[in-house]
Parts: C-alpha cells; sequence; structure tokens
C-alpha cells in the first residue's frame, strides 16, 4: 500500500508515517457512545494541563517536536491551537461527521497530527515524500495550495492527497457514504512508534464505538529509516 521515496527517508530518517485502514463501516452510526467518550476526554484534558501556559504546551511531549518541524515553515501547529481552545477557552471537540470526531478526538487525545480519507477514492499505491515546491492540490476547504518545498506530503496515482503544513485534499474527503476509511499520522523525529501505535488503536477503538462490526484491514506505523 505504501511507498516510501529515497528523498524523504534521506531529510527525515527518524520520522514515522502510520497507517490504519478500516472497512464495512454501518452507515447507521452509534453516536452515543462516542459523545461520552469526547465528554470525558474533554475533562480529562482540562484537568491534565490545568494550570500551564500555553509556553509549557509548545514544549511537552509529542508537541514540541511538531513546533520544531512547523517552525521551519513558520507555522504553527494547529492541533496545539485545538488543545488551547479546549483547556483554555472551554471550547468543545468539533462534532462533525462522526469519521472526523473520531480523528479530532484521537489527536487530542494524542496530539499526533492525523488525516483521514475514503479509502474507495484513494488510487493505491499510496506514496510518502517530501515536496519540491511545486505542486498543487486542493485543500479539504476547496482552496488551492502550492506545496512548500520539503514539507512531508502523501498522495495517490492521482495526486496530492495530504501534507503536514496544509493537511487533507477534498478529492479524497470523507463523506456520510463512505464505507471504507484510511488514516494517515504523521510523525516527525523524536516520536515514538509505540505512541503513534497506541494513537493508531485509540481511533480503532473510537471508530469501533460507532460501527461495532468494522474491521481492520491495516495497521501499521512505518520507520523511515534506510535499511542498511
Amino acid at each position: 500500500m505504501l511507498i516510501i521515496s529515497d528523498e524523504v527517508r534521506k531529510i527525515y530518517p527518524e520520522a514515522l508515517l502510520g497507517l490504519l485502514a478500516i472497512k464495512g463501516l454501518s452507515k447507521t452510526v452509534q453516536y452515543q457512545k462516542l459523545d461520552n467518550y469526547r465528554i470525558k476526554l474533554e475533562e480529562e484534558l482540562r484537568k491534565r494541563y490545568r494550570g500551564l501556559e500555553r509556553s509549557d504546551l509548545k514544549s511537552i511531549y509529542p508537541i514540541k517536536y511538531y513546533v520544531n518541524y512547523y517552525k521551519r515553515f513558520k507555522k504553527t501547529y494547529h492541533v496545539l491551537l485545538q488543545l488551547e481552545s479546549i483547556i483554555f477557552h472551554d471550547k468543545a471537540i468539533p462534532e462533525v461527521s462522526s469519521l472526523v470526531e473520531v480523528m479530532f478526538m484521537a489527536e487530542m487525545k494524542n496530539l499526533l497530527l492525523t488525516a483521514v480519507h475514503d479509502l474507495d477514492t484513494i488510487h493505491l499505491p499510496i506514496k510518502l515524500d517530501v515536496a519540491r515546491g511545486d505542486e498543487k492540490y486542493i485543500k479539504l476547504n476547496g482552496e488551492e495550495k502550492i506545496m512548500l518545498p520539503r514539507d512531508m506530503m502523501v498522495s495517490d496515482l492521482e495526486g496530492i492527497t495530504s501534507s503536514i503544513i496544509y493537511g487533507p485534499d477534498r478529492r479524497t474527503r470523507i463523506t456520510p457514504d463512505t464505507q471504507n476509511v484510511l488514516f494517515v499520522v504523521y510523525a516527525p523525529s523524536g516520536i515514538e512508534e509505540s505512541h503513534v501505535l497506541q494513537h493508531l488503536q485509540d481511533i480503532q477503538k473510537y471508530v469501533q464505538l460507532i460501527s461495532p462490526e468494522s474491521t481492520i484491514d491495516l495497521i501499521q506505523v512505518y520507520s523511515l529509516k534506510l535499511n542498511i
């Protein structure tokens, strides 16, 4: 399913990529259990980070490694901003589509950058690479973006499906008819493989809450280290 380019291995040899493919999602979603988990998670986050300042959050694991990555592009890690809105401003995790809510919950719990796609719209194999800086794609909000040089990105045979800085594309977005789904987790240098795997397992657990009959097709953490 995944091709890893030599270039991304050279530039980000300590990075990881996590993939979770789940199939057989029900069109009749069971929301209540997920909502209960979401509310409990929000309370746990406010308790866990109570008393911290924004500068403190930027230095905690694994946020500090994303901060280092985003700093190269003069950007701010958006998961950090979402966490701040929950713990400092009492905002809730967005209640959008159930699968996107699952992604947001796992991101807030584990603080790992994640993209979610309709697996049936992806033309396999997918490829992890770094941008040259002239590639273009349509973001989830419909805006066209030109890639930033050296940003990590994932593409399929049709084009870019996500990047770290600009997020997921519009072509492979989740819809109410999505039955098979792919979660992609970007983990810059410094993040432990066990943490990425736990994140994938948490996502799978949340998906099971809304669709108990769904099944795992793939759960894997890939290292970018060159095999010598």
